[in-house]
């Protein structure tokens, strides 16, 4: 794993405690995109935590850029959010049983 994605999901780690985060570098599916000259990457995130209950998609999405306010433009180009509540899941699985 890259330093720059270890930075990223320590802190989402240490910020949100989640059930569960998987952080995906996808910087090479935007070669040559005006981003990808800065040296800012690219990345794909799925975030599981019980701080996101009660909150609006857009609230959720605040509270994962201001973890990594000072990251973004230089080190983040782009960053996919798909921020969920635990309580989300299980009505998932419920729905699926």
């Amino acid at each position: 794993m890259s330093d720059r994605l270890e930075k990223i999901r320590s802190r989402l780690v240490a910020t949100f405690s989640p059930l569960e985060c998987q952080l995906a570098d996808e910087s090479h599916l935007h070669a040559g995109h005006p981003g990808a000259a800065t040296g800012g990457g690219h990345y794909r995130l799925h975030l599981i935590s019980a701080r996101f209950e009660g909150l609006n998609r857009v609230a959720r999405h605040r509270l994962v850029y201001d973890c990594l306010r000072d990251m973004m433009q230089a080190e983040i180009h782009a960053l996919a959010i798909n921020a969920l509540a635990p309580s989300e899941i299980q009505k998932k699985q419920d729905v699926a049983d």
